[in-house]
């Protein structure tokens, strides 16, 4: 069953509405709804908050990096292992094909159901998720092989034995190696960037977010406590922190903003994955009119270009 959000009230009624009048074939009334319903969806997600947006990309039911991999992946044979520890699930490594197109995708994968998202960590990575992520990056240089990396976490795991085993650097040398990667890196926010446990896959030729995605240096629920003291003002956090795509954009510390369906991408992933699939592969042709020395160059302004400062 669909999950909706507190502010989609209406629309779940209506699409109610819509099911009861298919099941009694009144079809005169299900395209009198279907137009309502367009309004509504127009009303509605033409003025949504920073907050709804957060909630959107939260969604239980959006699709995740393995959603997006099994829609437009061919052929795709999973990598596990970092070879120094363990294979960590919150990662996810698939080589196959992408519209023609030779491919490496790299995900962070949150889980669907209780199992799946304690075995998944709720799609937290612990450092040998990264280095899993880099050795995935370095096979794909050595072959020449283009890279799709699929951001969604809330952060990087900060539990005792991920920083016994290095987190800060797993993320650390995943930031200077991909710097340097001489084959096209292509990130894409999905749902939550969360910190550094995005950013060390987010080092790329171009990053870009999906329409309903966030992108943030700390939970809005995270910079309330340290603010405010109160959880209550989640909504003021999320709205002062920035994180939503065109806020991001206009600032230059994204590239693109992806339109995902305007009803979020969880009520039409095929559509949504094939938005990803034709930004990937539209980048990676263009990316391919460089030499490796342009093309290292340009990331590198890119990346030197955030921020202020001053000497």
């Amino acid at each position: 069953m669909a999950t909706y959000l507190d502010f989609e009230h209406k629309i779940e009624k209506i699409q109610e509405e819509i099911v009861s009048s298919h099941a009694i074939a009144n079809m005169e009334a299900v395209e009198k709804l279907q137009n309502e319903l367009e309004k509504e969806v127009n009303k509605t997600f033409g003025s949504l908050s920073d907050f709804q947006k957060l909630q959107l990309a939260r969604h239980p039911d959006r699709p995740y990096a393995l959603d997006y991999i099994k829609l437009i992946m061919d052929d795709a044979y999973e990598i596990h292992g970092d070879r120094a520890f363990r294979d960590d699930p919150a990662i996810l490594c698939y080589i196959g094909w992408i519209g023609g197109q030779k491919a490496m995708v790299i995900g962070e994968q949150k889980g669907r159901g209780v199992k799946n998202k304690i075995k998944r960590n709720f799609g937290m990575p612990n450092p040998e998720g990264y280095r899993k992520a880099l050795r995935a990056v370095k096979m794909a240089e050595k072959f020449d092989i283009p890279v799709l990396m699929l951001i969604d976490t809330p952060g990087a795991y900060p539990g005792l034995g991920a920083e016994e085993r290095g987190q800060s650097e797993a993320i650390a040398k995943n930031l200077f190696e991909l710097a340097s990667v001489k084959v096209p890196l292509v990130s894409v926010v999905i749902g939550e960037g969360g910190s550094g446990g995005a950013l060390a896959i987010g080092v790329a030729d171009k990053l870009a977010m999906m329409r309903y995605s966030v992108f943030a240096v700390i939970s809005p629920e995270g910079c309330s406590a340290i603010l405010w003291n109160d959880p209550e003002k989640v909504e003021a956090a999320t709205k002062a922190l920035k994180i939503t795509p065109n806020d991001l954009l206009e600032h230059g510390l994204v590239d693109d903003v992806l339109d995902e369906p305007l009803i979020g991408a969880h009520r039409d992933k095929q559509t949504a994955a094939n938005v990803v699939k034709e930004y990937f592969l539209q980048t990676v042709k263009n990316l391919r009119e460089l030499t490796v020395g342009e093309m290292l160059d340009q990331r590198y302004e890119r990346l030197v270009s955030v921020g202020a400062y001053s000497e």
